[in-house]
């Protein structure tokens, strides 16, 4: 998160637009992988800041292989996160609003790690068995993600 810290020291905690990618791996039984955040204590889908210069896939693959060990080998589209909805204060302080892309992933390989300053742990989750505590910013897209997996359309 390079781009993003250096904005930081400069504007301290004040409400940044943060571009970013995310990845929903689908496993081979309609699951998805969630990871255990270490910062909010709250369960969401792999992600993160894009960096200068990076497109919203290759944001999206290099966070995902950063957090999870997992390489995306095909993305699809899936959601866009934007508005009013995606603000967020983390526990630090920090204040953001996303403008992200949301892409599903069925094709991937890698052994799964946990990037442990970040994550607690990680594991694919069916829709029946969804955590309590899921990121606020996250649970639509995953209820919605479940709707579409229901409906064939992932």
């Amino acid at each position: 998160m390079g781009y993003i810290m250096d904005l930081r020291k400069e504007l301290g905690h004040r409400a940044l637009i943060m571009a970013g990618g995310c990845v929903l791996f689908v496993n081979e039984k309609n699951e998805i992988l969630l990871q255990h955040r270490a910062d909010n204590h709250y369960w969401g889908y792999p992600g993160g800041s894009m960096e200068l210069g990076e497109s919203f896939e290759e944001c999206a693959k290099r966070e995902a292989f950063e957090e999870t060990g997992l390489v995306a080998d095909e993305l699809e589209y899936f959601s866009t996160e934007s508005g009013a909805s995606t603000h967020y204060i983390y526990p630090n302080g920090d204040e953001i609003y996303v403008a992200g892309i949301v892409f599903s992933c069925r094709k991937y390989h890698g052994e799964m790690k946990v990037q442990e300053d970040e994550v607690i742990e990680q594991r694919f989750f069916s829709e029946e068995d969804l955590p309590d505590n899921m990121d606020p910013l996250n649970e639509e897209i995953i209820h919605q993600a479940f709707r579409y997996l229901n409906e064939g359309r992932i």
